[in-house]
């Protein structure tokens, strides 16, 4: 299992108004917007996405990955708490929680699929 790319994703209230905010913040336009759902600026190699679908309580971490069953064994093996497997229209996922109780929603594009900048929030993937 190798991780192909990692977001930070904040869970917002008013997704409207915090893309005007992070746009302010950041000085730069989001790469994606998907209505009320999801935003997401790409800046520096790295990707800030903000979640206005169903706003779980805490922020969270996303890392696409090439093999999701090998990365959910490992995070087992590690004895974390390790959800049930889910699939989207562009995704699989799972929620793994860390030590701490965070969210890590570890995804890879369904076979066949082009995942491109397609956003997933965080409630999408199970995470309240």
């Amino acid at each position: 299992m190798s991780a192909l790319g990692l977001s930070t994703v904040v869970p917002v209230a008013d997704l409207p108004a915090a893309v005007a905010t992070w746009t302010a913040l950041l000085g730069v336009e989001p790469t994606f917007v998907d209505g009320d759902r999801w935003a997401q600026f790409d800046v520096g190699g790295g990707r800030l996405a903000l979640s206005g679908e169903g706003v779980p309580d805490l922020p969270g971490v996303m890392v696409k990955v090439d093999d999701l069953e090998d990365a959910c064994r490992r995070a087992r093996a590690e004895g974390l708490e390790v959800g049930e497997m889910a699939e989207g229209a562009h995704e699989r996922r799972c929620v793994v929680r860390d030590q701490q109780g965070w969210p890590v929603v570890l995804y890879a594009k369904v076979p066949g699929e082009p995942l491109g900048s397609r956003g997933l929030g965080l409630a999408a993937a199970g995470v309240k």
